[in-house]
């Protein structure tokens, strides 16, 4: 248990730089988002198993799909178009 990122209970701060300068800092935490995207709130979670599961799968997909965005940019820094 000591590690909670794993289930989406850290937050994430992505930082988006504009060209003046200024840094905007967007934290974001995954539980919550996948909980609003299925309107679901944390009770129906944890009180009913097919909830559970369903908040489960789509966690899980999620993280699945930004790990696949995280290689793509990985391999456009490493491989530039020319």
């Amino acid at each position: 248990m000591s590690n909670i990122r794993g289930i989406g209970l850290s937050s994430i701060r992505r930082v988006h730089r504009d060209q003046a300068g200024v840094e905007q800092i967007v934290t974001q935490n995954p539980l919550r988002r996948v909980l609003a995207f299925r309107g679901r709130s944390i009770d129906e979670v944890v009180n009913d198993p097919i909830v559970k599961s369903e908040i489960v799968g789509y966690f899980k997909l999620q993280k699945h799909i930004e790990r696949v965005y995280e290689a793509v940019d990985l391999e456009r820094q490493w491989n530039p178009l020319r």
